[in-house]
């Protein structure tokens, strides 16, 4: 644009008894009009438009509020008609609305995410009242798709359901949520907050992620055509930043039990993979080292949110004199077994031949009484770090590798058992130093 004449146009007030969002989205959608606010944020009964060269200023206003106006009629005869029946009334016909042709309509799908949303909610221990939530919100969910406000402007679903939703009578809780479950809709836009909105907001993505992928439309490297990699990204970006401890596998394998077509073992692991590399990703782009991040996603990538916390403590500890201590004396434990045929069996304490077996052996069983699958970093270091002596003299008076393959199999059992300690928390072997 050369010579830029900006245009203040305007409309009658009565259309700002319209939802906001209804607003704005008709002047930007259609017309490109940019809305303007009061000092209180809210909105006024103008727009400002751009006209390109020298223009007769008023015919140009003239014309551009007529067309507004007219767009508002339309918007204001939409919400009129909707308003005229319950959200409820609207859900039947989600039947004509196909979600995807294998996998069935809207309304198919909407009773996908009541069940679904009902087990996540169990699940996360929501409160008796906030499953009765849940189960309101992801009946309603979706109605708001075959509304004439939705239809036209298809970026306001679910805000158009809050909104019918509280007209209709329902809980503001209710009304939340269902505008919650599609969040976020885009990079940066805002979080559900909401423990109900959460639950609808994973079970729609996971619901999503796990059909798709089941009929073959898993993204490829230039198409993307159901926005799969958004809908993972936005579900590792709700559990990480809302510290939802969610272990996907069980959910990912309730949303396959829930689908209208079979779901492999292998799409079940490619859903979760998939959803690990956004983890991936999300994590990278936290500033977290690549070797601290690998070494946490080898064990708890399917937990999003305490991967996170995880990563973020396992980044600070590594700079630690007493971490690399630990990671020296677990990787010579580590080193020794990986390749090794190591019997699957735990070490016999009646074969070993030398007190630092012995003593290396007392101080394993310790250890091990003080460490749990789902512990912090820091925790397992605590617990860990009494080892470390015991594992240097072990190593400098004891020989494993010797001819009797008893006594051989016995101590590599020894320190597989104590490189196993790590497991469920994290793969040490992933870091630098290891």
């Amino acid at each position: 644009m050369e010579a830029p004449t900006p245009l203040r146009g305007r409309f009658e007030e009565r259309y700002l008894s319209l939802p906001r969002e209804v607003l704005v989205t008709v002047m930007r959608k259609h017309q490109r009009y940019f809305p303007v606010e009061g000092p209180d944020g809210e909105l006024l009964p103008h727009f400002i438009t751009v006209a390109n060269g020298p223009v007769d200023v008023d015919t140009v206003r003239a014309g551009n509020e007529a067309v507004i106006r007219a767009r508002y009629a339309d918007a204001e005869f939409f919400w009129n008609h909707d308003t005229s029946r319950p959200l409820e009334s609207f859900r039947p016909a989600l039947a004509g609305l196909i979600f995807q042709e294998k996998l069935g309509s809207m309304l198919e799908k909407s009773e996908r995410l009541q069940a679904l949303a009902l087990q996540l909610a169990e699940w996360l221990n929501l409160s008796t009242a906030g499953q009765t939530t849940v189960e309101r919100a992801a009946y309603l969910a979706k109605a708001d798709l075959v509304t004439d406000m939705v239809v036209e402007f298809t970026g306001l679903a679910g805000i158009m359901g809050r909104y019918y939703a509280l007209h209709s009578g329902e809980s503001p809780e209710v009304a939340q949520a269902i505008f919650e479950h599609v969040l976020p809709r885009y990079a940066g836009d805002r979080l559900p907050q909401s423990r109900p909105g959460i639950v609808l907001a994973l079970a729609d993505r996971l619901d999503s992620l796990v059909g798709l992928f089941a009929v073959g439309l898993q993204p490829k490297a230039t198409a993307d055509p159901f926005a799969l990699r958004r809908a993972a990204l936005g579900l590792v970006n709700i559990l990480a930043t809302r510290h939802v401890d969610l272990d996907l596998r069980p959910a990912v394998e309730r949303a396959a039990e829930l689908q209208p077509v079979p779901v492999s073992e292998q799409v079940r692991h490619d859903v979760l993979a998939f959803i690990g590399r956004r983890l991936e990703q999300w994590l990278l782009e936290q500033e977290l080292p690549p070797d601290v991040i690998r070494a946490v996603l080898a064990t708890r990538g399917h937990t999003p949110a305490l991967a996170t916390r995880t990563a973020k403590e396992l980044a600070e500890l590594v700079k630690s004199e007493v971490f690399q201590r630990v990671l020296t004396a677990y990787a010579r434990a580590g080193r020794i077994v990986r390749g090794q045929n190591v019997a699957q069996h735990a070490a016999d304490p009646e074969r070993f031949q030398q007190e630092e077996e012995r003593r290396l052996w007392q101080a394993y069983q310790e250890a091990q009484a003080r460490i749990y699958p789902g512990m912090g970093v820091a925790e397992f270091m605590a617990a860990f770090e009494p080892l470390v002596e015991p594992i240097d003299a072990f190593f400098d008076h004891v020989f494993v590798m010797v001819e009797d393959e008893h006594v051989r199999q016995n101590r590599l059992a020894l320190l597989a058992q104590i490189v196993q300690l790590a497991n469920g928390i994290v793969d040490l072997s992933q870091l630098e130093g290891f």
